[in-house]
């Protein structure tokens, strides 16, 4: 339990913020009687709060001389922190009013989401919220609202986190693909001989692509890798195939540079969710992000 004395002693640091506004505007104004006409007060309204703000504090911060106030060096030093602080608090006022969805938005997304689906729609958002500050860290591992810094997440995986909401975004359909100079004349879909790559965070892949396939029993051998962009620049290069989201991997196979091995249909190898702890439910940047991004889902019907 807290002691009382420890509760009361920084409150003594904590002085009325019309005090400290009085005291801004004498040392700005260069005296009593152009603060007190900024402030809409008397003059010895504005003597008093001065006067109060350093018995609370117990520092002297102006000397007296017959009606002048002269600051002195301890003043000169409060009279800069203070100047500050009561700046953040008016451009924080200003920003909320100006924007009330405006703040930070920590956000953690997967790589190649981030890169290839995230990042190109990003600036709608920005264009919709200009108050909000995205700031997004990639992730590969799974992510510990409890620990991090973060007020919501994309992830690929399963909706079972304790404590948090979330809202499906897409299902992940995936394709098998490979260089074409690495398939032999006629190739039909057999995977015999064949390398197969393997992503560490995708590790059924191949098994939900070759029973949706009816090519059980295929070798599973092969090169893993921990992000998508390698394992897709690897299969360019031609050392074997993998099971990558379609969406990764469009360009490649319209151009040519990527086949697609088996049926021309995808298999759904699992969902990315946006989530969010419930304490940051109602936190306008995430209430913001949270309604976009679902309009995207519907408009699109990614799902």
């Amino acid at each position: 339990m807290t002691n009382r004395n420890e509760m009361a002693t920084p409150r003594r640091f904590l002085p009325s913020l019309s005090w400290l506004a009085a005291f801004e505007a004498v040392v700005r104004c260069g005296g009593v009687t152009r603060a007190a006409r900024e402030l809409n007060l008397t003059q010895g309204a504005v003597s008093r709060q001065i006067q109060k703000l350093e018995a609370q504090i117990g520092v002297q911060l102006f000397e007296r001389s017959g009606q002048r106030l002269i600051l002195t060096e301890s003043g000169k030093s409060y009279f800069e922190d203070i100047r500050t602080g009561i700046n953040l608090i008016a451009n924080a006022g200003i920003r909320l009013h100006v924007n009330p969805d405006g703040g930070a938005l920590n956000l953690a997304v997967p790589p190649a989401f981030a890169t290839h689906w995230l990042a190109p729609r990003l600036p709608g958002f920005v264009t919709a919220h200009p108050g909000v500050t995205v700031n997004i860290t990639t992730r590969i591992k799974p992510f510990d609202f409890s620990n991090e810094d973060l007020h919501a997440a994309i992830h690929f995986g399963e909706d079972d986190w304790p404590e948090t909401d979330s809202l499906l975004l897409m299902r992940e359909e995936a394709v098998a693909i490979a260089s074409p100079d690495l398939l032999p004349a006629g190739h039909s879909g057999d995977l015999t001989g064949l390398p197969l790559l393997h992503l560490e965070t995708r590790p059924n892949a191949w098994d939900i692509w070759l029973t949706s396939e009816n090519l059980t029993g295929q070798p599973q051998g092969g090169f893993r890798f921990d992000q998508f962009g390698a394992m897709i620049q690897a299969v360019r290069s031609g050392l074997g195939a993998a099971v990558v989201p379609r969406y990764l991997v469009d360009s490649d196979l319209e151009a040519g540079h990527l086949v697609k091995l088996g049926s021309q249909s995808p298999v759904t190898v699992g969902n990315y969710y946006l989530v969010w702890p419930d304490r940051h439910g109602q936190y306008p940047p995430v209430v913001a992000f949270r309604s976009w991004i679902e309009g995207i889902r519907a408009a699109q019907d990614v799902i």
